[in-house]
């Protein structure tokens, strides 16, 4: 567990010199999901490091909200997909590592474009398929923004999962309650998320403690658990946005904004 909060640290401090080093990206809820992404790449999914795009025989991860790209990018490069030093090149013309995670660029560990929102449950549900017709028992994840579910593709690709039985999916919704312009709540009210991912016949579990790295563990323990049971798997991640750095936290104000040479000081110490 040492270890594991130990590499979430260093992924925040990657994500805040990323953002400072280009003043242009997204720390706020890169920051949130630092704990989650630590724990499922060095922990959880059964990975390897010798990349292929068609992940066969491996579980295979799908970033939706791809603007919280700085938290995907230093999670691939410390697992070993590319050299650490890459990550200078965040956001830079004609580099792999562009705001938005794109597939052209053929950067290990990405297996779709995205940032566009709503698409990855989409995308993940036809993996998941594949997988069972090739009688592969690996598992789909994938990880959603709560502001990102007010796109409309993701409520179809919501009904197609429950409706085809992909349960060999399990899709984690980030819940920090802050989205660009506000607050969820105040944006687009969503009301229960459990209830209605509920009301599509999923199977919901909750992990009220999302910056919690034994709990994140345990959450997705539990959920790998309910794969293979005629549902798909919907992890609710209450995180705050921007944890870790304190005068990030708690807010939208972040969501898309680089610190100043001050600020990356601050956040750093």
């Amino acid at each position: 567990m040492e270890k594991l909060q130990a590499m979430a640290t260093q992924v925040r401090r990657d994500i805040v010199r990323m953002v400072h080093g280009v003043q242009s990206g997204h720390p706020g809820g890169s920051l949130g999901c630092a704990d989650f992404l630590a724990a499922l790449y060095f922990k959880h999914m059964n990975i390897q490091t010798d990349f292929k795009m068609d992940g066969i025989g491996e579980d295979i991860f799908f970033l939706s909200n791809g603007h919280i790209s700085p938290v995907f990018y230093s999670v691939l490069s410390r697992i070993g997909y590319f050299d650490k030093a890459e990550l200078a090149s965040f956001r830079k013309l004609n580099t792999r590592l562009q705001g938005h995670p794109t597939t052209h660029e053929h950067l290990p560990g990405v297996r779709m474009a995205s940032g566009s929102l709503g698409q990855g449950l989409s995308v993940a549900c036809g993996a998941a398929l594949t997988k069972k017709m090739n009688k592969d028992a690996s598992i789909v994840y994938t990880l959603h923004g709560d502001g990102e579910l007010q796109e409309g593709q993701n409520w179809e690709a919501i009904m197609y999962a429950s409706a085809k039985n992909v349960d060999n999916l399990i899709a984690t919704v980030d819940l920090n309650g802050q989205q660009i312009d506000g607050s969820t709540t105040d944006v687009l009210n969503m009301g229960n998320v459990k209830a209605k991912f509920e009301a599509f016949d999923w199977d919901v579990l909750e992990i009220t403690e999302g910056n919690n790295i034994d709990a994140i563990i345990k959450g997705m323990e539990e959920a790998k658990s309910r794969t293979g049971k005629g549902k798909p798997v919907c992890v609710l991640l209450h995180t705050v946005m921007g944890n870790g750095v304190d005068f990030m936290m708690h807010t939208h104000a972040w969501h898309g904004k680089a610190p100043n040479d001050e600020q990356l000081a601050i956040g750093l110490a």
